[in-house]
């Protein structure tokens, strides 16, 4: 397939748009508050003074984005489209030179990061063929800081053109020389994981390890001790997730003895082997599905009038309302980090933590990689991981499509190294990097580093497949029992203090079984399914898993990690197939007869069922009213 790319033109087509971003006259440099004036005047106001806008396009185009180089940075499988993308782009480059030359741009640079190694340079150019293209600026601008000349480079470059046309829509990557270029898509996203995918790229080169992670500061009461300890987090996960969520997220600690949050990073870091983390944003660009209840500092951040909306619903009084996604599901805002705020006593104090960089484990008493998967079967709310199979839960990067958002693919486990759909050139490197440095942690620190599993999904769906009208249709049986925001805070903690109680569980691995305030013996799986459902789950995870492994060791994968994803399949029930059903314990049957009455009687008749009615799943019943 290498045959389709075409080096020289690529090196070609960089020469020559070197030459005309310095000779272009219609090229302006700005400064963000340049870019805040005209953006402005095509902006929604709110209530609050702060100011949404809307995309035509709603969210990244991955499946039109490609990386175009030298074999060692070309994407390890392509899609059709993508092929075509990658033979008609020597035509597309030549164009963008013309547009470069025509349209009218604004160029704005910005800084990612804070440190004394390590501080891209963003120079964005953005086409302002359509003036409504300035907030695109102005936005992703107000991710980053200033330039600052005592933190130099290394210098990346991307251009935007969102005028192209939606047929050809794309995103060309040329990593081996700092360079993305989106065309047709007037979604920030594409700004701002463009530059994000070169900064790791290029820390990954640098022998840092860019991470799809979000950072916190954690101070904790060890419960064994009784004096606080400051925790180091990382809490991978891809889009959706939570990963921004308990990033920010207090976690329900007790801030009057001390403990506390503070939030780092919310998406992308780049991992030292000293343990410590640099930052990359001083904005989080942030999903807005927030209930003011459960996510203090993040709603909070959002009503301020420095927040800037992305498809959020701002109705004709300039109300925002971040849970109706009747227009869009994706609705997205930046947020200042400063502006994360929790209140206590009476007045909102700041949860940001002063810096964006984690500090090496040695300066901590200890650090945490959290790994966040959205799972709705059989997966544990929370699970301890050994340092083994923390690098598999890097490797396997598991989380599972929605019925919600892609019903055709309801149920089916997503794989992505590291959870990150960015990672340019081997991923098997990037497991082995993480190997490396993670090993390397425990053996320097003993009793320092610890791995954890999060299970931000549910448990108890059943989606059969079933023959409609003569298509293969997914029909959705039962619908998950999701975890609770309180119960995840309150595992997190436990964690944290020291108070979680763990047992080896049906995957293997540690599993939470006790934790403060939270009976969890009503998430047990044998409530939801019968052992036959709970082999087919168990079948079902090591074949996706091994299918994952068996890809990723084409590209590289240490040895001693194919070992321990051997071992791990060990959990697959032995000879044993089964067929996913609704079970038919008595307690269903009589949850079934009761779910018929209940959907006469909705309101009243719910308040009288009795207690053998409300077994688990807690919320079947209610679920039927939403």
């Amino acid at each position: 397939m290498s045959n389709i790319y075409d080096v020289k033109v690529y090196a070609q087509f960089i020469d020559n748009m070197r030459e005309a971003l310095k000779t272009s006259k219609t090229i302006k440099t700005v400064k963000l508050e340049d870019l805040r004036r005209t953006a402005y005047k095509s902006g929604q106001r709110t209530i609050y003074g702060s100011y949404g806008w809307r995309s035509a396009v709603s969210s990244r185009i991955a499946p039109r984005t490609v990386y175009l180089g030298s074999e060692y940075v070309q994407l390890p499988k392509i899609t059709p489209v993508q092929k075509q993308l990658i033979q008609n782009a020597p035509e597309e480059l030549h164009k963008v030179l013309h547009l470069l030359r025509t349209l009218p741009f604004v160029h704005i640079r910005r800084r990612m990061g804070d440190n004394k190694e390590y501080n891209p340079i963003c120079n964005l150019y953005m086409s302002m063929a359509d003036p409504k293209n300035a907030r695109l600026a102005f936005m992703y601008g107000s991710t980053l800081a200033p330039v600052d000349k005592s933190k130099p480079g290394p210098e990346f470059t991307m251009i935007h053109i969102p005028e192209e046309h939606v047929i050809r829509q794309q995103v060309l990557a040329l990593p081996e020389y700092g360079v993305n270029i989106c065309l047709g898509s007037d979604y920030m996203g594409e700004d701002k994981k463009g530059f994000l995918r070169q900064s790791m790229y290029n820390a990954d080169e640098l022998g840092m390890l860019g991470l799809h992670a979000g950072t916190k500061i954690v101070k904790a009461l060890d419960a064994r001790t009784g004096k606080l300890k400051t925790y180091g987090i990382y809490l991978f996960g891809l889009s959706a997730t939570g990963k921004s969520t308990w990033s920010c997220h207090q976690l329900g600690m007790d801030f009057n003895k001390g403990e506390g949050t503070w939030a780092c990073q919310d998406d992308i870091v780049f991992l030292k082997r000293d343990g410590g983390a640099y930052g990359t944003e001083t904005g989080f660009f942030v999903k807005t599905d927030v209930d003011e209840k459960l996510q203090e500092a993040m709603y909070n951040a959002l009503i301020d009038r420095t927040a800037l909306y992305e498809n959020v619903m701002i109705d004709s009084n300039g109300r925002p309302d971040f849970l109706d996604e009747n227009l869009c599901a994706n609705g997205r805002a930046v947020i200042r980090k400063d502006k994360l705020k929790v209140r206590r006593k009476g007045r909102l104090v700041s949860i940001e933590s002063p810096d964006i960089n984690l500090p090496p484990a040695e300066e901590l008493d200890g650090i945490a990689f959290a790994f966040i998967t959205r799972r709705n079967t059989i997966m544990p709310f929370a699970q301890k991981l050994t340092p083994e199979k923390a690098v598999l839960a890097y490797l396997w990067g598991e989380s599972s499509h929605s019925y919600a958002s892609q019903p055709a693919k309801a149920g089916e486990s997503v794989r992505v190294v590291g959870t990150d759909p960015f990672i340019v050139g081997s991923r098997a490197r990037k497991v082995n990097r993480f190997k490396k440095i993670v090993m390397e942690l425990v053996d320097k620190l003993p009793g320092k580093v610890e791995f954890f599993q999060y299970n931000t999904g549910g448990m108890g769906e059943i989606i059969r497949e079933e023959m409609v009208d003569g298509e293969k249709k997914k029909i959705m049986v039962r619908k998950t029992e999701r975890v609770p925001i309180k119960l995840m805070a309150a595992l997190q903690r436990g964690d944290l203090r020291g108070t979680n109680h763990y047992e080896i569980g049906s995957l293997n691995n540690e599993a939470v079984v006790e934790t403060e305030g939270f009976d969890l013996r009503q998430y047990d799986i044998k409530q939801y399914y019968s052992q036959e459902q709970i082999d087919y789950y168990l079948q079902d995870l090591v074949d996706g898993r091994r299918r994952h492994t068996e890809e990723i060791a084409s590209e590289g994968l240490d040895s001693d990690i194919l070992k321990w994803a051997g071992k791990a399949y060990e959990i697959a029930p032995k000879g044993k197939s089964a067929k996913v059903t609704v079970p038919e314990s008595p307690v269903f049957e009589e949850k079934d007869k009761e779910l018929e009455k209940a959907e006469e009687y909705p309101a009243s008749y719910i308040a009288t069922l009795p207690d053998t009615a409300k077994l688990r799943p807690p919320r079947l019943i209610a679920s039927r009213f939403r």
